[in-house]
């Protein structure tokens, strides 16, 4: 079968679509055929050896995919799932391949009206706002979050999450081409990063907000903080912006009673078993009620992965973008 392969940690431009051997599933698993799989930073991380997990090159990259099961291992985890069953599912690495094992803990049913793109744009970028939001941030109805990189994967994912909870959702984004994206993601209000303090303040008559979704970093934190309400919550997601760890000065803290929260989703679910399911749970009623619909951006073959990864560093990606392995 083939499948997108790491060889050397040398980058997004050297990542080869190879043979390799069908797998089969185990006690536990599921064996999935593969249709679309998502593009994530955790892929172009790996694809440079730069991320927490660090697999033994050649391997396969792919942490979202898409498709139908083919088959399932004993236990009766896997065994919930039928051959010809709609599912998506998220591991570390090895979806972007034509056939895929995984976790029976980690895959979920897919619904008939949510298409195999939209399937792949789910799991991390789902999972992941829905952690942040409900664990982390303690989100209450009525609560207003904003959003920086609301245009990108886990930016739209969190105006939908939260929106699904009540929120009010306030999108910082880049260009009014991106704005418009978070806006039709479900944003109820959208601003450029340029200024977006005094904006965000403005439109929250001084209060400021409630929980900062922040997967940027770089130098937009302090602003962040200065934009919190107090006994607002400013959550870490990632660092997109590449431009160094922000460094927090406590007495900001202090002084408005603020937070600054870590938000580690993958180390924390796949070490409690169970949990995925859960979230999936709460995630099923917001996308049956078409509240949370993945903007899926550009489609690419399989081919062109590597590209599909250098599209995502030089930051030209809007939504979700996905690799078709069929159809």
């Amino acid at each position: 079968m083939r499948a997108v392969q790491v060889i050397t940690p040398t980058g997004p431009r050297d990542v080869e679509v190879r043979d390799v051997p069908e797998p089969t599933a185990g006690a536990g698993q599921v064996l999935v055929e593969v249709h679309s799989v998502g593009i994530s930073f955790p892929d172009l991380l790996l694809s440079k050896g730069e991320y927490q997990l660090k697999p033994e090159p050649p391997f396969t990259l792919g942490v979202d995919f898409a498709g139908v099961v083919v088959s399932t291992g004993s236990t009766d985890g896997a065994r919930r799932f039928e051959p010809g069953q709609r599912v998506c599912g998220v591991g570390g690495w090895g979806g972007a391949a034509e056939l895929v094992v995984s976790q029976a803990d980690f895959t979920f049913a897919l619904p008939d009206a949510t298409s195999y793109d939209e399937g792949a744009a789910l799991p991390m970028n789902y999972l992941t706002a829905d952690f942040a939001l409900a664990e982390r941030a303690g989100l209450r109805t009525g609560e207003t979050v904003l959003v920086h990189g609301a245009a990108g994967g886990v930016g739209t994912a969190s105006i939908q999450v939260a929106r699904g909870m009540g929120a009010r959702v306030i999108a910082v984004v880049s260009t009014e081409e991106k704005a418009a994206v978070a806006r039709a993601a479900g944003a109820d209000d959208a601003v450029l990063l340029d200024g977006f303090k005094d904006a965000v303040l403005a439109l929250t008559d001084g209060v400021g907000v409630d929980v900062v979704v922040d997967v940027v970093g770089g130098d937009a934190f302090t602003d962040s903080l200065r934009a919190l309400a107090p006994q607002g919550r400013l959550l870490v997601v990632g660092f997109a912006a590449g431009a160094g760890i922000p460094q927090v000065k406590v007495n900001r803290l202090l002084l408005n009673n603020v937070d600054v929260r870590g938000v580690g989703w993958g180390a924390y679910a796949m070490a409690r078993p169970g949990y995925m399911q859960e979230q999936w749970a709460r995630l099923l009623p917001m996308l049956e009620s078409g509240v949370v619909k993945p903007p899926v951006g550009a489609t690419y073959p399989l081919e062109d992965f590597g590209r599909a990864l250098i599209d995502m560093e030089e930051r030209r990606t809007l939504g979700k973008s996905v690799v078709r392995v069929r159809g």
